[in-house]
């Protein structure tokens, strides 16, 4: 069975809690923080990524396929991870994201 737009957006949400758990926790400077925080985030964007087209459109629109590449940049160059790159992102694009799966949960029948 399918899972609802609602469902995944509260586990990516879920993931993104935790990953703000590990920043507020952890230090930058540490490099199992900076592992753990981009664990969380590609599992967040993943459940993002199995949120249905007319979901993923309403929440994302035209900045998905930028959202879809950082978790493909995580996962695939994961050695070559710049944590200044991934602070920057979680402080400056976070909010933004939580915000779109914020408004699909809210939106849901």
């Amino acid at each position: 069975m399918r899972r609802s737009d609602h469902q995944l957006a509260l586990e990516s949400l879920e993931h993104l809690a935790m990953l703000e758990r590990h920043v507020a926790e952890g230090s930058w400077s540490a490099q199992v923080t900076v592992d753990a925080v981009c664990l969380r985030l590609a599992a967040a964007i993943d459940a993002a990524a199995r949120l249905s087209a007319d979901g993923r459109d309403r929440a994302f629109g035209d900045a998905w396929p930028v959202v879809r590449a950082t978790r493909n940049r995580i996962v695939h160059g994961y050695t070559t991870i710049d944590a200044q790159i991934v602070r920057a992102t979680v402080e400056n694009d976070l909010g933004a994201l939580r915000a779109a799966l914020e408004q699909l949960v809210e939106r849901a029948p």
